[in-house]
């Protein structure tokens, strides 16, 4: 087995972590604290190809492998976890919806927008009254001529603020439980849509997480993802992919909140010496960093 990085996986992971350390981590505290987004990387990031990571090349995608893409959201978030929420949002849950079950005319149409760095996507499952769990979802499409008409909200959404498009999961059929709800993309602008004010999170503060409100919103029948009725089983499909996201994100912030400890612990003296030179504190950064290797391995 190989456990080491490719050539063509090196180079990503070394472009991205250059643009982490020279464009988002000088200013990561003032975003946090202001719990202000940093709308001028988005083009940044569309032009260095992380807004179409695992997309291919005929949509405007990097056409990059899952491990790429791990190592890139590894990357981010190891500088600021916010960044790469943002990224993360954008690529497995928003875009990869709309290009896995989205039609050719869809994909051509929001994908290749998407890819280049002019919008983020969002994608609206969580409501008020449940998470994940797509069955309970309140949100309603009632099917008026060659529209669908929506009512309903959705809350902890990631990224809407700054989205020209939102993939929102809404019941189209009140009695058939899992075959009853239905995939649709949502136009920032469209009457009867609003987007809240970005929550005051405890973390993650720079990463645009609001709600979005549905008031006998109108919505074209051909802006419906996939087929009616199959917008559950597509959404659970989704969110095995966003998994990785979160796994790779998570790996990120372990190993920034290392290089943390690593570094305070040769800036710190105690009783004449520098603390890393303590056993007990090399025991604590040994398992660590042994605890990381192990988690890499896992998600890759």
């Amino acid at each position: 087995m190989q456990f080491e990085l490719n050539e063509q996986e090196q180079s990503v992971r070394d472009m991205v972590r250059e643009f982490a350390k020279g464009r988002i981590e000088a200013d990561k505290m003032k975003y946090d604290e202001s719990k202000e987004f940093p709308k001028h990387l988005i083009q940044e990031m569309g032009d260095l190809g992380l807004l179409g990571i695992i997309f291919p090349e005929s949509y405007g995608g990097s056409n990059m492998s899952y491990v790429e893409y791990s190592l890139i959201l590894e990357e981010i978030s190891a500088v600021d976890p916010s960044m790469g929420l943002t990224v993360a949002a954008h690529n497995s849950l928003g875009t990869n919806h709309i290009y896995t079950f989205g039609s050719e005319e869809q994909r051509q149409k929001y994908v290749t927008h998407l890819t280049s760095g002019k919008s983020l996507a969002a994608w609206a499952l969580t409501e008020p009254d449940g998470g994940s769990d797509a069955i309970s979802v309140k949100t309603t499409a009632k099917r008026d001529g060659k529209e669908w008409v929506l009512n309903g909200s959705k809350t902890f959404i990631t990224n809407p603020n700054y989205s020209d498009y939102h993939v929102v999961m809404a019941r189209t059929n009140p009695d058939t439980g899992k075959k009853g709800i239905s995939a649709f993309v949502l136009e920032t602008g469209m009457k009867g849509f609003k987007v809240g004010k970005p929550f005051n999170k405890l973390g993650m503060r720079a990463s645009d997480t609001a709600e979005l409100f549905f008031e006998d919103c109108r919505v074209p029948a051909g802006n419906m993802l996939g087929k009616e009725g199959e917008g559950y089983f597509d959404a659970m499909s989704i969110l095995d992919g966003g998994r990785i996201s979160i796994a790779s994100m998570c790996l990120g912030i372990a190993r920034g909140a290392y290089e943390h400890a690593v570094r305070y612990s040769q800036e710190r003296s105690a009783f004449g010496k520098k603390i890393h030179e303590f056993q007990a504190i090399k025991i604590k950064l040994a398992n660590m960093a042994t605890e990381i290797d192990a988690a890499r391995l896992l998600v890759h």
